[in-house]
């Protein structure tokens, strides 16, 4: 195992395990390696950034991220990374060339573990691996990433609702504070960001909430802290920004 976290495929295997603890802060920075990776934690969230997108990954979710695609990933809280490399030589069955979330279910946690295992003959590591590749089902869920704008009076509006959230100002509070009328950073986020104020500030929230929903923290807190007025409001703007509900995206959650 490499120190960025990569693994090439041992000889005259498809699938080759890395398995290693992440504690918080843990970084490795941007790289590329020539397999496939298929990049879960089994304990922790992973937080996965490219050119591409932003993801983070509980344990129910893992990341395809295609041979050759530059990438960082980090441990957001305590982790252990479980990933699958895989190489693209032996598997012509898997058709993405984009990051691509899979469901990570006890089936494929127990191929992967299988797989993980020493001893395995040829013919048993085979069939292994031809199950996991054909198992592997997409998840609707998109990135979540927000570019910040640059420039100075956008950035500090940016900046401000990073440290906090859950502020509801609108852009004309905002205005007042930073020295820039309501129309004219409403065109600077649209212009430097590719989403309206208001979709920016609503992923920056989804981007602060998943951390706190995958420390434990109930729907009705997260919702609190990141300015949402219900429970109920919150779990319809995670669902239309990231895909699915809290709960489908961290099934052993609150």
């Amino acid at each position: 195992m490499s120190r960025d976290g990569q693994s090439p495929a041992a000889a005259g295997t498809a699938v080759f395990v890395g398995h290693f603890a992440m504690p918080r802060g843990t970084t490795f920075a941007t790289h590329t390696h020539p397999v496939h990776q298929l990049a879960g934690s089994v304990r922790g969230l992973l937080r996965v950034r490219s050119e591409r997108g932003s993801w983070l990954l509980p344990p129910s979710l893992a990341l395809w991220i295609p041979a050759g695609l530059p990438h960082l990933t980090e441990a957001a809280g305590d982790a252990v990374m479980h990933s699958a490399y895989v190489d693209p030589a032996r598997c012509p069955q898997i058709p993405w060339t984009e990051p691509t979330v899979v469901a990570v279910g006890p089936l494929q946690r127990a191929l992967v573990d299988h797989l993980a295992g020493f001893g395995l003959t040829d013919e048993h590591r085979s069939r292994a691996e031809a199950v996991l590749l054909d198992v592997l089902t997409p998840v609707p869920v998109t990135s979540v990433a927000v570019h910040e704008p640059r420039d100075p009076r956008a950035r500090a509006v940016a900046d401000a609702l990073s440290a906090d959230p859950a502020d509801g100002r609108p852009l004309s509070a905002w205005g007042a504070e930073v020295g820039a009328g309501a129309r004219t950073l409403a065109r600077l986020f649209v212009a430097e960001t590719g989403l309206t104020f208001g979709q920016w500030r609503e992923r920056l929230r989804m981007q602060a909430a998943m951390p706190l929903l995958a420390d434990g923290l109930t729907v009705e807190t997260v919702a609190r802290r990141t300015g949402y007025a219900s429970a109920s409001s919150f779990v319809a703007a995670f669902h239309r920004v990231v895909g699915v509900t809290p709960r489908q995206y961290f099934p052993s959650g609150p």
